[in-house]
């Protein structure tokens, strides 16, 4: 079944206890999630309360019909760069637009069952691209974080920080503070209790001080004036060829990112936890709750590692705790939302900045760059081209990129070998041959072969990167022989390009007055593939065989018939 909600399943056996642990956690994680959506809104080029809203929306509807029992929805980190860039090239229009079209890319991913083929990204490109994204939510918060008087700031990362050069002499000692105590607060405070977040804490201090003694700091009010409390209205956004056409790559993005970060984060949690998601009824909740976040005006969301994490440790075991979190939310935007004005956008920069020090996952970067030279490959070019470029074109280059040098390795572990055997070993029977043993034969070994007979041992997948090695091999066989054989034992796979290869030496081959035999053909993938091309037909099926032996003895009796 693709799509069946953690919620179905924990109701059923949901106790008066779990309810009371599932609510303290859930409003613990609704406090810790206000100042992050917040500050995700503001870092993403929207106004606050697109993200306040998101993390209700989203967060109500990944954790009613997500695959995770304890997985809390809303805006992350990870999307900052991403809604950033298409703000600023399509306008909040076009992000909403977006938004929808990659809800509907998810739900198709989770009913196509693409939730565990996502999970096979590999590593390298995820540090890559999430250590690049984490450098580059540093750099838009330095203009905030030393408070530097700058009209506007340079959107491409290189111009970004020789503005800020330039500008030095801005610097606001009073919004430096307020930046520094906030990330120390945000850091320490946890040694203290894991009840009340640092974040929190150090909003409520800094706007405290800001107000009391009329520090010369911009605040979220004086930037965007005040926030709204209303909820949004619903409107569909328009779509048409034409718009579909223009959004799809950014939406790709979205889609592609959401459900990466949402399963890393489900798989995160079960490890944490001991239970396990469904990764396909996961990507349809992130797609819903995506259709429904453009619907409302809002911006992407996805599971989020840290607020899970959070939810997990304050004792939320099913999604009750996620739904209760987006009801929190909610309670805080209409009672007390228009007291968000006052915090300063130091305060938040300094959040963020800790935001971005947990997300560059530094020591794996430095753990893969001491690793295999390939991984070291993907890992730089994906991550300069996420801080340098883009961060789509960054995922695009770096699964290409990360795909063909996985092709070159097995390419390279795929080899064609001629085999030399004693005509004696070769006319002796399986039953005659001591348990477990294998014919006694090396590469280049100076035995008498069979007269007339060749044979050639393909090791390792026989495909599109490997073929050109069969081919070549085969091309070295000066003098036809009566009889080829072709060892398949360790042929795990064939693709169209294999099956290609092989019609091309039968037909080369029978043109030369060469028998081919197949020995041993075991693999059913693979017997099934050279059916299906009609090769066992061509080439005839007592010739395609599943042991040496019985490929010894057709060839014996072609040879027999032909002397």
């Amino acid at each position: 079944m693709r799509f069946r909600p953690k919620l179905v399943d924990t109701l059923s056996s949901y106790s008066r206890a779990q309810f009371t642990r599932d609510l303290l956690a859930g409003l613990i994680v609704g406090i810790v999630a206000l100042p992050l959506a917040i500050a995700f809104g503001i870092a993403s080029g929207v106004s606050p309360e697109k993200g306040l809203f998101t993390a209700v929306i989203g967060g109500f509807i990944i954790s009613a019909l997500g695959g995770s029992r304890v997985q809390i929805g809303g805006p992350t980190g990870a999307f900052i760069v991403i809604v950033y860039g298409i703000v600023q090239q399509y306008g909040l229009t076009g992000l909403i637009v977006a938004t929808f079209i990659a809800g509907i890319m998810l739900i198709l991913m989770g009913i196509a069952g693409l939730g565990t083929v996502i999970q096979f990204i590999p590593h390298p490109l995820i540090v890559g691209f999430t250590s690049g994204i984490a450098l580059v939510i540093f750099s838009a918060q330095v203009k905030d974080f030393l408070g530097l008087n700058m009209a506007t700031m340079p959107a491409d990362f290189l111009d970004k920080w020789l503005s800020f050069g330039g500008h030095f002499h801005t610097l606001n000692p009073y919004a430096l503070t307020i930046a520094l105590v906030t990330v120390l607060i945000t850091l320490l405070w946890p040694r203290i209790t894991h009840k009340v977040p640092g974040s929190l804490v150090a909003i409520l201090l800094s706007t405290a001080a800001v107000q009391l003694f009329h520090l010369p700091v911009e605040t979220i009010g004086s930037r965007f004036g005040r926030i709204s409390s209303s909820f949004p209205s619903p409107s569909i956004p328009h779509l048409d060829l034409a718009t579909i056409r223009h959004m799809i790559q950014p939406a790709f993005t979205i889609a592609l990112l959401g459900g990466i970060e949402s399963l890393l984060s489900a798989v995160v949690a079960d490890g944490m936890m001991g239970g396990s998601h469904r990764s396909n009824t996961e990507l349809i909740a992130q797609g819903v709750a995506n259709i429904c976040s453009s619907v409302f005006g809002c911006i992407p969301a996805t599971g989020a590692i840290a607020r899970t994490a959070t939810n997990i440790r304050n004792g939320g075991r099913t999604p009750v705790a996620g739904i209760t979190h987006a009801f929190v939310l909610l309670l805080i935007m209409l009672f007390v939302g228009r007291w968000a004005a006052l915090i300063p956008m130091a305060n938040l920069a300094g959040i963020l900045v800790v935001v971005a020090y947990n997300m560059s996952e530094w020591e794996n970067f430095v753990a893969i760059l001491k690793g295999p030279w390939n991984d070291r490959v993907v890992l730089l070019v994906t991550f300069l081209l996420t801080v340098l470029v883009d961060l789509t074109v960054a995922i695009e280059i770096g699964i290409v990129l990360a795909a063909f040098l996985f092709i070159r390795q097995i390419a390279r572990a795929s080899g064609v070998s001629t085999w030399s055997i004693s005509s004696e070993e070769s006319t002796r029977t399986e039953e005659e041959r001591r348990p477990g043993e294998e014919y006694t034969s090396t590469l280049a070994e100076a035995l008498p072969l069979p007269k007339h007979a060749e044979v050639f041992e393909i090791t390792g997948p026989l495909f599109f990167g490997a073929a050109y090695k069969f081919k070549d091999a085969l091309k070295q066989v000066e003098k036809a022989p009566k009889v080829l054989i072709i060892r398949m034992r360790h042929v795990p796979v064939i693709d169209a390009t294999g099956i290609r290869a092989l019609k091309e030496v039968h037909k080369d081959f029978s043109h030369r007055g060469t028998k081919l035999i197949l020995s041993e053909v075991t693999n059913p993938d693979v017997l099934a593939a050279l059916k299906d091309a009609r090769l066992l037909f061509a080439i005839g099926k007592a010739n395609v065989t599943t042991t040496f032996d019985a490929a010894v003895k057709r060839c014996d009796e072609i040879l027999t018939r032909l002397f």
